[in-house]
């Protein structure tokens, strides 16, 4: 079966993408975020600086820009809808952090920590980081679907995402703290039941 060019173009550019970000988060992990500058990156991974450029826009995009977003609204969106909103949205971070965790190398559960350690420490990454957690709240609100059919309804659907979005946060700078030794699925699921209660995910998690 023959792939089609777009396919191919879409691969390429992704791989790209994953290259200079890998590079881009060893450099500020062992020369410190402020100190490294696009060029730098760009040498380093073997491109133009014009190509760090078209693929990251800003040097916060190298740390910041993922699919975890994707991620978690396709499990939403996955997940039934008669749930109680915060069951859906929590279940959703709790899966996805296994996902990104659980089964990966440990090269990719090392690059999660480092890139969540540079947000804590950076000043100017935790300022774009609140950005990223809004509209991280609009693609959970929109893959709730009926559930944001009404203005109220969908103002409910914002509450439940915030509040988990804000556990969420809460959970994910331990684990950076703890330097990954916890079980990030697990102090998640801690966080919300913290605020929401025991039963916020279900039993069968």
């Amino acid at each position: 079966m023959n792939v089609q060019p777009s396919t191919l173009r879409a691969r390429r550019r992704a791989q790209t993408q994953r290259t200079i970000q890998a590079h881009a988060i060893r450099l500020f992990s062992e020369r410190g975020y402020d100190t490294t500058t696009m060029n730098d990156v760009a040498e380093a991974a073997g491109v133009s600086p014009m190509t760090v450029y078209r693929h990251f826009p800003t040097k916060e995009d190298l740390v910041l820009v993922d699919q975890h977003g994707e991620l978690i609204a396709e499990l939403i969106a996955a997940s039934p809808g008669d749930q109680p909103l915060v069951r859906r949205i929590g279940g959703a971070l709790v899966d996805a952090a296994a996902a990104l965790t659980g089964d990966d190398p440990a090269a990719d559960r090392q690059f999660l920590l480092t890139r969540l350690q540079l947000m804590i420490s950076a000043p100017a990454l935790r300022a774009r980081h609140l950005d990223n957690q809004y509209a991280l709240q609009q693609a959970i609100t929109k893959a709730l679907g009926d559930d944001t059919a009404d203005p109220d309804a969908a103002f409910q659907a914002q509450a439940a995402a915030s509040a988990c979005l804000a556990a969420l946060h809460t959970a994910m700078v331990r684990w950076a703290e703890d330097d990954g030794r916890p079980d990030l699925p697990h102090l998640i699921g801690q966080a919300l039941a913290a605020v929401f209660g025991d039963d916020v995910i279900g039993p069968a998690r």
